[in-house]
């Protein structure tokens, strides 16, 4: 049984910030839809509907080229340990580069580390929690160092590079303004 709130209340921040993973989701008004897995600290509630967090270099740049073409997106997390609960936020969604005015404000709230490639700030809407109950218990472990180590080997210029040649366009061919 699904309940629907209109804000992220303290209880419902409590269970985001207990979570080492979430997942976004975005759609473009055509193409394919992305669903990527997010972890690491990079994730900040800020307020009841608002939601932050640092979106690190990767393959592919899908939420940024969406969210030029249509700003919602939604962020899930799932219970894998403890009680089960799925959550969703639902919510209009705006891109933060480097060179945005907002960058330094982002950068008070969530610390930028090598590969940073943007912020994404979530105000949210609907905020929905579900049973989970076919959600299996999983331990979490540690986070992956592969990024990390993948950014230090390419250093900053390489990391440029990387996004002009990897992260420009989506896999539907649709910009992604990083650069």
């Amino acid at each position: 049984m699904a309940d629907q709130f209109d804000c992220i209340a303290p209880e419902h921040q409590k269970f985001i910030e207990a979570q080492p993973l979430f997942f976004v989701a975005t759609a473009g008004v055509d193409g394919h839809v992305n669903i990527s897995p997010k972890g690491q600290d990079s994730l900040r509630v800020l307020g009841p509907n608002e939601v932050l967090w640092l979106n690190l270099t990767g393959s592919g740049n899908e939420t940024a080229a969406h969210l030029q073409e249509v700003n919602r997106m939604t962020l899930m997390w799932c219970a894998f340990t403890g009680a089960p609960n799925i959550m969703r936020a639902y919510g209009s969604a705006q891109v933060i580069h480097p060179r945005d005015a907002g960058w330094a404000q982002c950068t008070q709230l969530i610390e930028p580390v090598l590969g940073a490639r943007q912020y994404i700030r979530l105000q949210v809407s609907l905020l929905q929690t579900s049973c989970g109950y076919a959600v299996p218990f999983m331990d979490f472990r540690e986070d992956r160092v592969a990024l990390t180590k993948w950014n230090e080997k390419k250093g900053e210029q390489g990391i440029q590079d990387y996004w002009q040649e990897k992260n420009q366009v989506s896999i539907d061919g649709k910009p992604t303004g990083i650069l």
